[in-house]
């Protein structure tokens, strides 16, 4: 364990970008935000007019965008993260190095593996919480200086259940459902000779247009659309609320079987990608 944990130190000291990313996109949100702080009360207060839902609305706008827009460059890094990995040492000829270490392919392979699906979304789910906190900071200063009272911020957005929304939203789709993904980035990166992007992408492209070609159906498709973007979602959100981020009851997402198969996917490649950089040197 004490090995595994300098070998995911190592990829967070070698990949800025793991934490780099999340943060730039942070400080763009809160000068968006600031920007945005002129008009705001003056919105909040026509939507409390109107009635609960829009208010509620008005107020948590801004944090779902916030929020979404953290998640979608964690899954870009990540991605981008998982196609080097194992593909960029043996370009650089550093797995001569690293193979010279008391490091075991294994470990080596887990702590890669460990970045996009722990670590990433953990890195992203603390930036977006502090992201969060300052917005409500600013948000708060705004009202009061527009002589509206910081309750009806406040009452509509609550620091426990932005907190347990984020992170479960986060570990559970990004993190563990999305895992079969990661590892098979990283087989690939594991694998291909050039351009791990290409090997990455045709497999899955090549199997749905021979489908529809031969049996006229989009079910392959169907089943990975299913998979990666069916995860937990809110029930019963209305707008752009924190709801529509909200996940089912965490007990049901782990008894889901394709969790499970999908973990056991992602074992099999990531042993697979174990093999390879245990057979290949560098390119």
């Amino acid at each position: 364990m004490n090995t595994l944990s300098w070998a995911i130190r190592r990829e967070l000291w070698e990949n800025r970008s793991i934490y780099v990313g999340p943060l730039a996109v942070a400080a763009t949100i809160l000068v968006g935000f600031a920007v945005a702080l002129a008009a705001w009360p003056a919105r909040i207060q026509a939507a409390s007019i109107l009635g609960a839902s829009e208010l509620r609305e008005a107020v948590q706008q801004p944090f779902v965008v916030a929020a979404l827009m953290l998640m979608i460059i964690e899954i870009l890094v990540a991605i981008v993260y998982s196609l080097d990995a194992l593909y960029g040492e043996r370009r650089d000829r550093s797995i001569l190095f690293w193979k010279s270490m008391p490091v075991s392919d294994l470990d080596t392979v887990l702590a890669k593996a460990s970045i996009p699906i722990l670590v990433l979304p953990l890195v992203t789910f603390v930036v977006t919480m502090g992201t969060q906190v300052i917005m409500l900071l600013m948000g708060s200063a705004a009202l009061t200086a527009k002589g509206i009272g910081v309750g009806t911020l406040w009452d509509q957005l609550s620091l426990l259940d932005l907190t347990w929304i984020n992170l479960v939203h986060l570990v559970t789709l990004h993190g563990f459902l999305w895992a079969p993904l990661y590892a098979w980035l990283l087989l690939v990166s594991a694998w291909a000779p050039r351009a791990p992007f290409l090997w990455a992408v045709l497999p899955p492209v090549a199997i749905g247009i021979a489908e529809r070609i031969a049996f006229n159906s989009t079910r392959f498709a169907a089943v990975l659309q299913n998979y990666f973007l069916g995860g937990p979602g809110g029930e019963g959100s209305s707008g752009m609320t924190m709801d529509m981020l909200a996940p089912h009851s965490l007990a049901a997402f782990l008894e889901r079987p394709n969790l499970w198969l999908g973990l056991a996917v992602s074992a099999a490649m990531l042993f697979g990608a174990v093999k390879l950089r245990r057979a290949r040197g560098a390119i």
